[in-house]
């Protein structure tokens, strides 16, 4: 079944990287924008629009046309479309966050960890079947059972040392990852023996 699936399925990672240039690209002429005319706004009716608005607007247009269309040129320009309202969102993650400070840290927090876990996407594709078996052997080495148990330490100590929320809940996320590698380890041995 796995290989009828991955048959049907052809990834079309060039779509998929002029989405993410498309993404970049706006969340930084965005950014720009704001910081160079920051009293420049669109108000209508009293209420100050935030291009957050145009964002989902184009992201459900770039969505949409993908999804109804196929052609090479549609599919370029849905991409695109996609991308640009992907990036206008972004832009404005932090004051939807903090309900008015354009200029939190979150924003730029966000934006580093998408594209991290974008390159982490393109790198697991293009190497997916390296990295399982490095994995693999990764959870029977002792190392995987040293680094486990030092993740732990690690995660518990944050967790009790800080009241912030997001390093709670982090910390907190890599402690469970700490706990399943350590298992992983454990069940390893005890289907050898």
């Amino acid at each position: 079944m796995a290989e009828t699936f991955s048959k049907k399925i052809q990834p079309r990672a060039h779509f998929a990287t002029l989405a993410l240039v498309s993404f970049i690209t706006s969340f930084f002429v965005a950014r720009a924008f704001t910081t160079f005319y920051p009293n420049t706004v669109l108000v209508s009716t009293g209420i100050h629009i935030h291009h957050f608005w145009f964002g989902l607007i184009l992201l459900a247009i770039g969505g949409w046309i993908g999804i109804s269309y196929n052609g090479v040129e549609t599919n370029r320009f849905a991409a695109i479309i996609y991308g640009v309202g992907g990036g206008l969102i972004m832009d404005e993650v932090g004051l939807l966050l903090t309900f008015g400070n354009y200029w939190t840290g979150i924003t730029y927090t966000f934006m580093v960890g998408f594209l991290a876990f974008i390159a982490i996407l393109f790198l697991f594709n293009k190497y997916g079947q390296t990295i399982l078996e490095e994995f693999a052997e990764f959870l029977t080495s002792k190392v995987s059972l040293y680094f486990g148990v030092f993740l732990a330490a690690i995660s518990i100590a944050f967790i009790t040392d800080t009241n912030i929320f997001l390093i709670s809940a982090f910390s907190g996320g890599l402690a469970i990852v700490a706990v399943i590698i350590i298992i992983a380890y454990i069940a390893q041995k005890i289907r050898k023996h």
